[in-house]
């Protein structure tokens, strides 16, 4: 089973890193999605963060930014707590440091290769903003795919990194969404009696 995993990540990958080195323009998107399309979601992340800051409404504002910590938050576990403790355990070699003929498009330090730190990242993301905006995560689950092929096809990951990346980017957004139903300040028994007494 284990050597079928492992010739099924190398054909996985060889597949995808076929497109590197094809035209110019591949490339390009190659190294967008695989380096700098994170960012992008990273900023549109922190618009968010600063427009619940500026809204006026109060209650709008409250969920707006317990939404943004939320996605902050599962970011945070996903790639730190999880992700890294695991990058150093595993200590998995790259695939242009074992494979002949890799096409790499973006310069990488050798090892520490799963989980990825970007899948990780962009999947924490992308399961922060489901909690509370699921038909919006969708967007940001396609962009932490396009992460992911994109450190595939630059060569600088294997396929079953960016799955075990997404894995942890979902454990950690699972995490923080418990931790904060667990600890959710319970309504004062005096307002709630209000309530319904009013109904």
């Amino acid at each position: 089973m284990t050597d079928f995993l492992y010739r099924a990540d190398i054909g996985a990958f060889r597949f995808l890193n076929s497109f590197a080195g094809v035209s110019d323009a591949g490339d390009m998107l190659v190294r967008f999605c695989a380096v700098y399309l994170l960012y992008v979601v990273i900023a549109v992340v922190l618009m968010f963060f600063v427009y619940g800051l500026a809204c006026r409404h109060g209650e709008d504002r409250s969920r707006r930014l317990t939404a943004a910590w939320v996605i902050a938050w599962s970011a945070v576990v996903a790639r730190l707590v999880i992700a890294e403790p695991l990058r150093i355990l595993v200590s998995r070699s790259r695939p242009f440091e074992i494979l002949a003929g890799v096409r790499q498009l973006v310069a990488h330090p050798s090892g520490a290769s799963m989980p990825s730190g970007h899948a990780s990242l962009a999947f924490g993301i992308a399961a922060g903003i489901a909690w509370s905006y699921p038909k919006t995560s969708i967007v940001f689950f396609i962009a932490a795919l396009a992460v992911g092929v994109g450190r595939v096809a630059a060569g600088v990951h294997w396929p079953g990194d960016i799955l075990a990346g997404a894995v942890a980017g979902i454990a950690g957004a699972a995490i923080v969404r418990a931790a904060m139903t667990r600890y959710r300040a319970p309504r004062p028994p005096l307002l709630q009696g209000t309530e319904e007494s009013r109904g």
